[in-house]
């Protein structure tokens, strides 16, 4: 009786991976893991990034508040801070409170759908425009005064300590009145006028 012949398979030996080459695989994924986050976004621009989405949903906000009101944003006689103003966008204009808090100071404690004028927002206001000042500043992060600022003035804190640091010392955004925003350093990049009937309003310290 013949025993049965054993079939061979010339690939069988080599359809697996060897160890070598799963070693080289593991070592181009790491370098390549070590490439994206070495040269991906910062932690600052990552950041920045977030809080320029949220002052564009209170943008919209405001916009439609706007057509409400005769081109006029958000006012509140002898308003000392920003959250007595911007309270009137709640619940009417958002119920959505979660963007009045920058990303950067942490998760949002305001209550949804009710206004949040006995509460902490992150943003300052600069209360007087009209929906046509749509070169001006309209809102911005925190900023270290109120007062005017000329080009390369400090806006945003130095030394990452309180006021205007909602990004520490990495600068913040500023909301342009056409809905565009744009990131500084902590430096003023253009001239911010503040004056009559146009005041800035910070967040409560």
């Amino acid at each position: 009786m013949k025993e049965p012949r054993q079939v061979q398979c010339r690939s069988c030996a080599t359809a697996g991976f060897s160890l070598i080459e799963l070693l080289v695989v593991l070592a181009v994924m790491l370098i390549l893991t070590t490439l994206y986050w070495n040269h991906g976004p910062s932690k600052r621009d990552r950041e920045l990034s977030a809080c320029r989405v949220n002052l564009e949903k209170v943008y919209l906000a405001l916009q439609i508040y706007s057509r409400d009101n005769a081109d006029k944003y958000p006012f509140v006689s002898n308003a000392v801070t920003s959250e007595e103003a911007l309270a009137l966008l709640v619940p009417h204009y958002t119920s959505d409170t979660a963007p009045f808090i920058c990303p950067s100071v942490g998760e949002s404690s305001l209550p949804t759908g009710v206004s949040f004028g006995d509460w902490k927002i992150s943003y300052a206001y600069y209360m007087g425009r009209r929906g046509s000042d749509t070169d001006r500043v309209l809102m911005s992060d925190a900023q270290v005064n109120t007062a005017s600022k000329g080009v390369g003035a400090r806006v945003f804190s130095e030394n990452g300590k309180p006021p205007g640091n909602n990004h520490g010392k990495g600068g913040g955004n500023f909301l342009m009145g056409d809905g565009s925003v744009t990131s500084s350093t902590g430096d003023a990049l253009f001239p911010i006028i503040v004056q009559p009937p146009v005041v800035l309003l910070n967040p409560k310290p």
